[in-house]
């Protein structure tokens, strides 16, 4: 299994809120629409939490620091080989191919040394 960030919510619980909410249970197929807005509220989240935190050590008066902190704190976003990897997954998985997919695929194979 891949690693994730650490506010990337797992796969089971994104399916677990999309049928407490759509479904009253039942199971159900996760969109990846689904996935991008549990990721991004999660996110958020993560943002604000880690404001909130550093505001409550702004005594410290150290700017590098909190600089520092939300470096390496911040989600970092995924590169072309990542996203590339992720929208496979997804055709395999679905098999639909949205615009977007196909654009980071093309975008990552023109970047791929010839062989």
């Amino acid at each position: 299994m891949k690693q994730q960030h650490p506010t990337t919510p797992p796969p089971e619980l994104v399916q677990q809120w999309v049928a407490e909410i759509w479904h009253e249970g039942t199971p159900v197929q996760v969109a990846l629409s689904d996935e991008h807005i549990a990721t991004r509220a999660a996110q958020w989240g993560a943002d604000q939490e880690l404001e909130a935190c550093l505001c409550e050590v702004s005594f410290l008066n150290s700017q590098a620091l909190a600089d520092r902190v939300r470096a390496a704190r911040r989600h970092k976003p995924p590169s072309l080989k990542e996203q590339s990897l992720k929208h496979l997954d997804v055709m395999e998985r679905d098999g639909h191919y949205l615009p977007e997919i196909l654009q980071d695929l093309r975008r990552a194979v023109e970047m791929a040394p010839d062989q």
